[in-house]
């Protein structure tokens, strides 16, 4: 979003900071020491900058890639060697991804690196801050952001190293899933109440005391995941302190997609967590990277949207994921180009010249070379026509309008490095609403007067001109849930509580059910001899 430092108020000494890339055992070497920095209270907040700049570094790219791909939602293939990356991506599909997986290691080095910088944030200010309501707030904000970490790197590998005291290097051998639950849990709970109980600019980017209670929320949600033991009327009981607060409101029908524009921000009422991003920041280092338009854009619709550089376009989604999107009356459809394609004045057809071999690189006519044109034609199916052990669709105009985009995050004609500035969310409030709705399907009990069938239509009344539903099934909620947060990153940790993660779609075939969990990667495991590998691998 625009003007991101004004509500971070990040300032250019999150650049010197050397983050632990692959351990949480490494040491955090910078120039913040308290003898000489912070001394005073705009210091104090400057000394948080670093939390935040590493969170954002790989939220879109680690998280993202880790928790999409693997699932039915998103699909990588190569197109004519293109974005093969040693099988990286299409092994996220496979489900055969192995402890060298380079997504997997950079998801792993990204969370350890946020809680290690977080460690270090939190001793200076506790050696630094004098005592009073404003140190207990930026330590608990610091706190949350790390309670958050922790719930990523749980999620995603199981048992994993708790290493909460900065300057501690000794190896760390795995804790139990159940114990960092708990863990995250107390963190959280003893936050609430020093949080800053407002919303908007004052606390855009940074967590509020919502924010904590949501994050409470979701790991509750998940609780049978994790320990064997249900916590829906725990989710529901912080569902509802959210609720009460009166802070949030579901963005009716005809700003849903806004809410993913470059030009979203702190006026998103829906928003109770955001990780802001700002392509004029990227040069001193505060943005990371950002970049939905060069993934999810054909490179034939660069005139459409304006974009000053020609988009790569390698991700789509597949057409058992799509398949949810069957209401003709709900405006979520209109994140996803399909089909023939038009440019923005609906009339105009997005027209590309190329030759009948361009076109079609299997074409054996003696006059290949001869001009082709043609209106783009976004087509469902992905089918490896070049290379099926490669899985490479061919490098061809067919292979590169293979499979349907998302847009959700609309393109950011104005950046000219790629990186957008459409803030992503990462907990809403509509989440919220459908983690009361299906904690009360799964037993818990409904509270505020409000069924699973109310809190449903909740959301579906701002997303949808067609009948309201009754009867709501836990599989009506997941469709909805799917629908809702298509590209936001949930939806491994949604099919795997669904029991949905083991199933088929696509070329998957693995039904294996450790692979819930990644394996801990080998990068790790030589910086940390503590560790052990995860079941199965």
């Amino acid at each position: 979003m625009k003007k991101i430092l004004k509500y971070l108020g990040l300032p250019v000494l999150m650049a010197g900071l050397v983050w632990s890339c692959d351990d949480l055992e490494v040491p955090i070497t910078t120039q913040l020491t308290p003898e000489v920095f912070p001394q005073n209270s705009t210091q104090y907040i400057q000394t948080t900058g670093p939390v935040y700049a590493a969170f954002r570094g790989e939220f879109s790219f680690a998280w993202w890639w880790s928790q999409s791909l693997s699932t039915d939602e998103a699909i990588l293939p190569a197109r004519g060697g293109n974005w093969f990356d040693n099988r990286n991506y299409i092994a996220m599909h496979y489900h055969d991804w192995n402890a060298d997986n380079g997504i997997v290691g950079s998801l792993w080095d990204w969370s350890s690196k946020v809680i290690g910088t977080s460690n270090q944030a939190i001793s200076i200010l506790r050696q630094t801050m004098p005592e009073g309501a404003e140190k207990k707030t930026l330590i608990s904000e610091l706190k949350t952001m790390r309670a958050i970490s922790y719930f990523m790197l749980m999620d995603s590998y199981g048992d994993v190293p708790l290493d909460t005291l900065y300057g501690d290097f000794t190896s760390h051998a795995k804790t139990p899933r159940a114990q960092v639950f708990n863990f995250i849990e107390k963190e959280l709970k003893s936050s609430v109440s020093n949080l800053n109980p407002a919303a908007g600019v004052t606390t855009y980017g940074r967590p509020n005391k919502q924010t904590a209670n949501a994050m409470l929320a979701k790991l509750y949600l998940n609780a049978n995941v994790y320990t064997g033991t249900a916590r829906y009327t725990e989710c529901i009981a912080a569902c509802d302190e959210v609720i009460n607060s009166g802070l949030y409101v579901v963005e009716p029908r005809a700003s849903y997609l806004q809410m993913f524009y470059p030009t979203n921000g702190p006026l998103m009422k829906e928003f109770i967590f955001a990780v802001p991003y700002d392509p004029a920041a990227v040069t001193v280092g505060y943005n990371g990277q950002m970049y939905h338009a060069r993934y999810d854009v054909p490179r034939s619709e660069r005139a459409k949207f304006g974009l000053p550089y020609t988009p790569s376009a390698p991700r789509s989604t597949l057409p058992e994921f799509y398949a949810y999107f069957n209401d003709a009356n709900d405006i979520r459809n209109r994140q996803w180009l399909t089909g023939l394609q038009f440019m923005n004045d609906g009339v105009t057809p997005v027209m590309v010249t190329t030759t009948k071999k361009g076109y079609d690189q299997f074409y054996t006519g003696s006059d290949g070379g001869a001009a082709f044109t043609y209106q783009v034609n976004l087509t469902p199916d992905i089918i490896p026509r070049q290379s099926v052990p490669l899985f490479d669709l061919g490098n061809d105009e067919i292979a590169w309008n293979m499979g349907y985009r998302n847009v959700k995050f609309y393109p950011d004609a104005t950046s000219t490095n790629r990186n957008q500035k459409n803030d992503v969310p990462f907990l809403r409030y509509s989440d919220v609403l459908l983690m009361k709705a299906e904690s009360i399907l799964r037993g818990g009990a409904a509270t505020l007067g409000q069924s699973a069938d109310a809190l449903v239509n909740m959301v579906r009344s701002n997303r949808t001109t067609s009948a309201a539903l009754s009867g709501v099934s836990l599989e009506d909620l997941y469709r909805e849930r799917s629908r809702e947060f298509a590209w936001e990153a949930w939806h491994r940790n949604d099919m795997i509580r669904f029991g949905k993660y083991e199933g088929q779609w696509g070329y998957k075939t693995n039904t294996d059910t450790y692979r819930r969990v990644f394996p801990i990667p080998t990068n790790a495991m030589v910086l940390n001899p503590a560790l052990t590998q995860n079941d199965g691998y």
